[in-house]
């Protein structure tokens, strides 16, 4: 009784959250004698302010380009000093870096092709919520080569950027692909934003080599052949760690962060075709599958209700509080919604209500073989949940072979069904068996 009654309260509390992040904003006007209320309701945010520390997160949705629009770039490929064997393989390995640069740089769901138009290599990428193209090119089109060169002689001191190359001319064997990883940091004693490098086992005794042999002189680090910083060299340096030190934004100490864990193109990209474009489907698809969501809820609910009686009652009110538990996850993480998205959390809906009817139909086995309710009930959820159980990990199972081989909406649609699927076995053998189990007891 205590167990079920600390379950309730918990299960209210996830759900007025839920309610709260999904909640739109209006307009409230109250007039009733004394009583004036004018304010706008507005989704739950979180705003902590801990003497340093301030953390201010919203949770607003996330559409993706079939539904918010985005920014559509078509890129070609300098293939000048490729060998035609070659050529297929270095095009497919430029996209896949530009479709894990995009991926890195946030949940979305990009669509990114690639075309042939006789001797012309393009991948064309659309970019959902990104409406800077600019932003857009520097993201994705960098070629985002690493090299660190030793420098000639004393005039690196006095370096002027037409001479760059001239001063740092000694090339070293030490790139980009020795990279294990790179992260944003911050200068302890400025808090400036700074770009740390961590190599490979074979990078690091480069490094340390290379440092050894140039103390008391600077080594420059190059990005597409352009100076990123050149910093004095005082003592050799091992373990394989180096900062990279600039006139950094955070916004752009990430971008590049993320060019240098992409890895390095394998060709560099020209663009072609710059553009915002508009939504295609727009709020008019986001309202017609509101609705359509609306209408199948209501065709369940009357069903349930009709079919099982008081458990179907229980049934939709679980079913009411899973659809804002899912669409609050949505939200949190965020999830980057397209029309195949949204299709695939109707469809958990409809998975939700199996495993109830699952559990209803076992619980009317048991009271024909002369159980009590409160029995039947136990029993029902006890023997009908390896069947949930087996069928939800099948789904789970299908959604991560869509997630893995799949792209775009198609990850898209994987994602949203398994959490819809995660979220409906939680609703079907937590809220539902809470709240019989408060409506029937021993």
């Amino acid at each position: 009784m205590r167990q079920n009654k600390f379950l309730i309260g918990i299960i209210f509390i996830i759900t007025l959250y839920a309610v709260l992040i999904n909640i739109p904003s209006v307009p409230l006007n109250i007039h009733a004698g004394p009583i004036n209320i004018n304010r706008t309701l507005h989704p739950l945010e979180f705003n902590i302010h801990l003497g340093p520390i301030n953390i201010v997160k919203s949770f607003p949705p996330k559409f993706g380009l079939d539904l918010s629009g985005g920014t559509h770039l078509v890129l070609e490929a300098d293939m000048t000093g490729v060998a035609e064997s070659d050529r297929k393989s270095a095009f497919d390995a430029a996209k896949t870096v530009v479709e894990r640069r995009v991926n890195l740089y946030g949940l979305t769901e990009p669509v990114i092709q690639q075309s042939k138009v006789g001797n012309s290599y393009r991948i064309i990428a659309e970019i959902p919520g990104v409406t800077d193209v600019h932003q857009a090119v520097d993201l994705i089109g960098k070629t985002a080569q690493l090299t660190f060169r030793e420098e000639a002689s004393e005039s690196a001191k006095v370096a002027t950027p037409s001479g760059l190359l001239e001063v740092w001319p000694k090339e070293t064997k030490l790139t980009g692909k020795q990279l294990k990883k790179s992260e944003v940091t911050f200068d302890p004693k400025t808090g400036v934003p700074q770009v740390s490098l961590e190599f490979d086992e074979a990078g690091s005794k480069l490094f340390s080599d290379i440092t050894s042999r140039n103390i008391g002189k600077t080594l420059a680090i190059f990005l597409d052949n352009e100076l990123l910083s050149a910093p004095n060299v005082s003592e050799r340096i091992d373990g394989g760690k180096a900062v990279i030190n600039g006139s950094f934004g955070v916004d752009e100490a990430k971008k590049l962060s993320i060019a240098l864990n992409a890895g390095a193109l394998p060709v560099p990209l020209k663009p072609i075709e710059e553009r915002n474009i508009g939504a295609t489907l727009g709020q008019s698809s986001i309202d017609k599958s509101l609705l359509a969501g609306g209408i199948g809820l209501t065709i369940i609910a009357v069903f349930m209700i009709v079919q099982y009686g008081i458990l179907g009652i229980v049934a939709v009110c679980a079913l009411v509080i899973y659809t804002f538990l899912t669409l609050a996850i949505f939200k949190i993480i965020p999830v980057t919604l397209t029309l195949a998205g949204i299709a695939g959390f109707i469809l958990s809906v409809g998975m939700a209500v199996d495993a109830n009817i699952l559990i209803f139909e076992r619980m009317k086995e048991e009271r024909g073989w002369g159980h009590s309710f409160v029995s039947a009930l136990r029993l029902g959820f006890d023997r009908a949940y390896p069947s949930i159980r087996d069928s939800n990990v099948s789904s789970l199972l299908t959604c991560g072979i869509l997630y893995y081989f799949g792209s775009g909406t198609i990850r898209g649609f994987a994602i949203t069904l398994a959490i819809g699927i995660l979220v409906s076995l939680f609703s079907a053998v937590v809220i539902t068996r809470t709240f019989l189990g408060m409506i029937y007891k021993d």
